[in-house]
């Protein structure tokens, strides 16, 4: 076995001129660690297989890694997602090759979790459309009393998936003093019940929700999950937020709800397609909020990102796996376990 770690950075942490792409992502204590040597990669989208060769974990930010980016030699053990998405990985080629895919759940809990409860103050708070008057001046100050916000006590937030970030959101609405309902077939009831939150079945939560959150994975089973049908069982006055993956909402479906008023409204950090067409209908909608994919994106967020993609890499290379695994299958492959033996008997558990 060579006689360094070396780990790989996707060439999108780097611009142009050399600089980092978001300085926030603390290398410093990857650079200070024994044994460790650390190499930006030169752009390419996807990584191809001939430039990891010679490392034994990958940091990945933006770019895609597919079968083709698997290198031959065999060394590559962590693929470390920058953040907790990973529809830009092929889970199926890393488990094939023995490489464990890890996210960073501990980074995205709380400012998620904050986006979807800004989201819902903007909207009930009818911040948008407040902002709007205040420059109209006094014509618009004028027309005040048309646009009332709504209050939250007593109302219902639900949520369509109660995972890391939706449990977060929970615990975050605790003094609204709201009604807590979601819908998931996989949470421990007592998690739920230490939450305070009311399982209901699928169309009651759409039913009752005042404010809806989307906080269930992109998977080839939830894309347009929430549709036309799901859509109309909400009420007129409810609003819908989404944080997650743009495709889970069919978005024309949306966009003819928002333009007929059947639904007061919505919040989006992510979109179908990103991003939008300029002539995207849902851009001329005064009842949406819109966001770039980035509503999250704050100093704290990218630190705790980076962090956590640090501290698995460095778990890894002493011989102990790593928080946030995806595809746990490959835990017992024998490729994963025989690089995790030989990384343990190098640089030690």
């Amino acid at each position: 076995m060579p006689g360094k770690f070396r780990v790989a950075l996707s060439g999108d942490f780097r611009k142009a001129d050399g600089s980092p792409t978001y300085p926030d992502f603390d290398l410093a204590p990857l650079m200070a660690a024994p044994d460790v040597e650390t190499e930006f990669l030169e752009p390419a989208n996807p990584i191809r297989g001939d430039q990891l060769e010679d490392f034994d974990a990958l940091i990945l930010l933006a770019h895609r890694f597919g079968p083709e980016s698997v290198p031959s030699s065999g060394r590559l053990g962590v693929v470390a997602r920058f953040g907790v998405g990973y529809d830009t990985v092929d889970v199926e080629a890393c488990t094939k090759a023995g490489i464990a895919l890890v996210i960073t759940p501990d980074g995205v809990r709380r400012p998620v979790a904050v986006s979807i409860v800004t989201l819902m103050l903007a909207l009930t708070g009818k911040l948008m459309i407040k902002d709007r008057l205040t420059r109209e001046g006094a014509a618009g100050f004028a027309k005040r009393s048309d646009h009332m916000g709504i209050g939250l006590v007593g109302r219902t937030f639900g949520s369509l998936g109660v995972g890391n970030i939706g449990a977060e959101v929970f615990r975050l609405l605790k003094p609204f003093e709201m009604r807590l309902i979601a819908h998931d077939p996989y949470i421990d009831k007592a998690v739920a019940s230490e939450l305070g939150i009311e399982l209901v079945g699928l169309e009651e939560l759409f039913r009752r929700a005042d404010v809806l959150s989307v906080s269930i994975p992109l998977a080839p089973e939830t894309r347009h999950f929430v549709n036309a049908e799901r859509l109309a069982l909400m009420k007129p006055t409810a609003f819908l937020i989404n944080t997650a993956r743009g495709p889970i909402v069919d978005q024309k479906a949306l966009t003819a709800a928002l333009q007929e008023r059947r639904i007061a409204g919505a919040g989006l950090d992510v979109l179908e397609q990103e991003p939008p067409d300029p002539g995207d209908p849902i851009l001329q909608l005064d009842n949406v909020i819109l966001a770039p994919h980035a509503l999250c994106w704050t100093d704290q967020c990218f630190a705790g990102n980076g962090a956590a993609d640090v501290k698995a890499v460095l778990d890894f290379q002493h011989g102990r796996v790593p928080r946030g695994v995806v595809n746990r299958d490959v835990l017992q492959s024998p490729a994963w376990t025989r690089r995790l033996a030989g990384m343990a008997a190098q640089f030690g558990g």
